[in-house]
């Protein structure tokens, strides 16, 4: 599915509003270094002028001329650091800042061997991803649902175990993402943080640049169903299901909470086999025992969860409903 011109127009106002935010920053970090650290405008507004005189030494054929414009730059440079860190600034204090260092806040990138041919960028494909998915809900469940607001304190015994080895090894996942190919099944008891953890590790492969498809279940097999059986829609679902499996993580939350039928379980496979042969991983979380799920879809689905995805099992009270009794927020 492509983008609509308003759409596309959408995005392309988000990145000039985050370079002039970017930029509006860097200015104001320049006009306080300049009023605070004596000397500091004197040596910036200098590269200026020495690169001037140097092109026109250049021009009239001083060979040396860039060599040594080259060893004044590196000391002013160097002299710049020197002030910036006696007056308590970081060396970086006012080097360009972008959201996306991949792109620098542009959308698109030049992939190597291209000849200089544009891509867009994964950040640009992620906004994407939200807008024709309606994904944006991921963003609200990430700003509640990190690792930075994760806690132990509803668990006990056995289920506080089972949660410190699922909490980390989402972290190992998220750490080796790039390097290794794993795929997750969080499995347990309804409200003991399944779908929590999901929403960690989106939120840091987010940061890092990936592109995350988030459906629940039943969100994305009627959405499978939408497409396959409207005869009008041939391209959009092959445009829908080529995203769905080539995006860098694919989320299936709730599943077993959709109306299961041979359907949804040949799409499910054919979800699951085509990621695997493309070495695309898969986090998928349900409230159903593996003995249930094994009875509720194909053979081969279990075999394919049970021998190509690390199992991780979740169990407790329901924290959902735990933190709504008085003092326990």
């Amino acid at each position: 599915m492509a983008l609509s011109n308003s759409q596309y127009e959408a995005i392309i106002k988000r990145y000039e509003d985050t370079r002039d935010h970017h930029r509006y920053i860097l200015e104001a970090r320049k006009n306080e270094v300049y009023s605070s650290i004596p000397g500091y405008r004197e040596l910036a507004d200098s590269v200026s002028t020495l690169s001037v005189a140097s092109a026109r030494r250049m021009l009239e054929g001083d060979e040396s001329a860039l060599g040594e414009l080259r060893g004044q730059l590196a000391e002013i440079t160097a002299r710049r650091k020197e002030l910036l860190a006696a007056a308590g600034y970081p060396a970086d204090y006012l080097e360009p800042a972008y959201t996306c260092p991949f792109c620098q806040d542009t959308g698109y990138i030049v992939s190597p061997g291209t000849n200089g041919l544009k891509e867009k960028c994964r950040c640009f494909r992620q906004q994407e991803i939200e807008i024709l998915y309606e994904q944006s809900n991921i963003r609200d469940l990430i700003k509640k649902e990190n690792f930075s607001t994760l806690s132990d304190r509803y668990y006990q015994g056995e289920d506080l175990q089972h949660f410190h080895a699922a909490v980390s090894f989402s972290r190992k996942f998220v750490q080796n993402f790039k390097q290794d190919y794993h795929n997750l099944f969080f499995y347990g008891t309804v409200g003991t943080g399944k779908s929590f953890l999901s929403g960690c590790i989106a939120n840091e492969l987010l940061k890092k640049g990936c592109s995350v498809i988030y459906f629940s279940a039943s969100g994305l097999f009627d959405t499978l169903a939408r497409y396959t059986f409207d005869v009008r829609s041939k391209e959009e679902q092959h445009d829908f299901c080529e995203d769905i499996y080539s995006c860098d993580l694919l989320i299936i939350d709730d599943l077993g909470t959709e109306m299961t039928n041979n359907f949804v379980s040949s799409q499910l496979f054919v979800c699951l086999n085509e990621r695997h042969l493309r070495r695309k991983p898969v986090i998928i979380s349900t409230n159903l025992s593996l003995e249930e799920f094994r009875d509720r879809y194909s053979d081969r689905i279990f075999s394919r969860i049970t021998s190509s995805f690390t199992l991780r099992k979740l169990t407790g009270p329901d924290i959902r409903i735990y933190k709504k009794l008085p003092n326990q927020k």
